[in-house]
């Protein structure tokens, strides 16, 4: 079975969220990811974007990306991804690197191989355990901050898994 990735560098970048949210190990739909529709903007690993991002659509970067956002959607920024510039939309996704600040209007969530160096606003943060944040968090009196161990196992650990026994 080909990964997101593969069937993307081989010219079949149509993505589903389903395939995205088991990419990121999501079988339950409690997390940030699980409530996004579909994404309409993707930019692959080898791609380099220096400018601004707007708009309203649901975007999903692997690449490199030079510059500011400001999406009315959810942005992932997805394991390998590196972001330089700052980052405003709704909901926002973090598994790669970001040098800049991030202004979540909804919520933010760091996973486990987030690196962020940058002031973090956002009401609701949920932070995984290797997860690193170099920065401030500015947030509103009723910020919830959640700290949490990722329980999901993505597909390709699952298998790791029953090859070991």
């Amino acid at each position: 079975m080909h990964s997101i990735l593969d069937r993307y560098k081989q010219g079949n970048p149509d993505l589903k969220i389903e395939e995205i949210l088991v990419k990121f190990g999501r079988k339950q739909r409690r997390r940030t990811l699980d409530h996004v529709g579909d994404f309409t903007g993707m930019l692959g690993p080898e791609t380099v974007y220096m400018g601004t991002i707007q708009g309203k659509d649901n975007h999903i970067v692997y690449g490199q990306v030079q510059g500011e956002c400001e999406i009315e959607g959810t942005l992932v920024l997805g394991e390998g991804g590196r972001w330089k510039g700052n980052i405003r939309a709704n909901s926002i996704v973090i598994a790669g690197h970001v040098e800049g600040d991030i202004h979540a209007i909804a919520k933010l969530e760091l996973a486990r191989t987030a690196f962020v160096r940058g002031k973090i606003t956002s009401p609701v943060v949920a932070i995984a355990r290797g997860a690193v944040h170099d920065g401030s968090i500015r947030m509103a009196r009723q910020t919830q901050i959640t700290r949490f161990h990722e329980r999901r196992e993505s597909p390709e650990k699952e298998k790791e898994k029953e090859g070991e026994k």
